[in-house]
């Protein structure tokens, strides 16, 4: 497994090397952001990115900000320092897929490391319902010609309950596929982001039918209109 390790403590850096070189795994360090972001626009750099937030030159938050805008899926693991929920978020809707605050347990990094890259390790696909489809390889929805604008978390449960097609999935299954931990994410957001959704995707033949007491599926528009609660 080839993992790229960008953190400018070199103290840092050398634990990490040697706790994910015992597992077995490749790994590249670099000490700044414009070299992670230079790195990174190279096909097949890393299978995973291990990323500091506190970065000279470029912070971590801008690296991932431009990885995604470059339609790159590299998953991303955070470390940082500070632990205010602001910076949790933030990192979270520009796309990182995981966060670890300083300090942590070398089993926690390498499980992990390990379960991003399962994840990553999945083919892209086309997902599509009636008029929508999304592309899993760049990251882009559309209706028709129309491209859908989506943030990260809408992009994620569009994309789970696609992948679901017509089974129902509760919002706890939401929340879990949104983030890895879910205390950070209530069962009200999630209803938020359905709404959202239901109003981008309204033309694609597509609806987010409500099942109460269980959760949500996706079907054809003309079925589930009459079910447009949150």
């Amino acid at each position: 497994m080839q993992i790229l390790v960008v953190e400018d403590d070199s103290v840092i850096s050398d634990g990490l090397c040697r706790v994910l070189g015992a597992q077995g795994m490749t790994v590249q360090v670099v000490d700044n952001g414009l070299a992670a972001d230079q790195l990174l626009q190279r096909p097949d750099t890393a299978e995973v990115v291990v990323l500091d937030i506190g970065l000279p030159g470029m912070d971590g938050f801008e690296v991932v900000r431009r990885l995604r805008a470059r339609g790159g899926r590299v998953p991303v693991l955070l470390l940082t320092a500070r632990d205010a929920i602001e910076d949790r978020v933030r990192g979270l809707e520009i796309g990182a897929d995981d966060y670890l605050v300083k300090p942590f347990a070398s089993a926690e990094l390498v499980a992990r490391v390990r379960a991003l890259a399962r994840r990553h390790g999945e083919p892209p696909a086309v997902l599509t319902m009636g008029a929508l489809t999304l592309d899993c390889a760049t990251r882009r929805a559309r209706v028709g010609e129309r491209v859908v604008d989506l943030s990260v978390r809408e992009w994620t449960v569009l994309e789970y309950l696609l992948q679901h097609g017509a089974r129902v999935v509760s919002k706890q299954q939401i929340i879990e596929a949104i983030l890895p931990w879910g205390d950070d994410l209530t069962l009200n957001a999630v209803e938020v982001y359905v709404s959202r959704l239901r109003l981008k995707i309204a033309d694609a033949g597509v609806a987010i039918r409500t099942i109460r007491g269980f959760g949500y599926m996706l079907e054809p528009a003309p079925a589930a209109a009459a079910d447009t609660a949150p």
